[in-house]
């Protein structure tokens, strides 16, 4: 079976900073990963060369930034008054906070913090990056209505 829209992948992977070669994410210490192809559930890039694949293949694939998280927008680093943060215990750089927008939850990391502004980064962690992947694509099969429903693939030992 090859990979098409709704089949549930079960691949093991490996993610690399194609620039320095620092892994990122690995499922070597865990579970392999599970996703429904055409959700939208991995990174465009990875999406688009899994395709037509089938179970055993390996590959490895540089997803360039655009295919990936996106490009770093400058405009994504704002300053904000403090007290905006006022109901945090703390406030400090390294920080993680979600934000409800208008489009939705964003995360946004701290990243600078002074007497009446904190600075934050609206990028995701990986914008501006190629990312290599090497995967080892388990097993392909179809998705169930339950899966297509909820927009992702289950693990079968684990039920949803």
């Amino acid at each position: 079976m090859i990979i098409a829209h709704h089949k549930v992948v079960t691949m093991d992977y490996k993610v690399l900073n194609t620039a320095n070669g620092e892994l990122i994410d690995s499922s070597a210490s865990g579970q392999p990963m599970i996703y429904l192809h055409g959700a939208q559930n991995i990174v465009p890039g990875l999406e688009n060369a899994l395709e037509g694949k089938s179970a055993g293949d390996a590959l490895d694939i540089i997803v360039p930034p655009a295919d990936a998280y996106g490009e770093r927008n400058e405009e994504g680093i704002q300053q904000v008054p403090l007290e905006v943060f006022q109901e945090m215990e703390s406030v400090e750089p390294g920080m993680t906070v979600m934000v409800e927008t208008e489009e939705g939850p964003l995360n946004l990391v701290i990243i600078a913090v002074d007497e009446t502004t904190v600075t934050v980064d609206a990028n995701h962690p990986m914008a501006g990056k190629s990312l290599t992947f090497s995967v080892k694509i388990i097993e392909v099969r179809d998705a169930s209505e339950e899966e297509i429903a909820h927009g992702h693939g289950h693990d079968p030992a684990h039920p949803h």
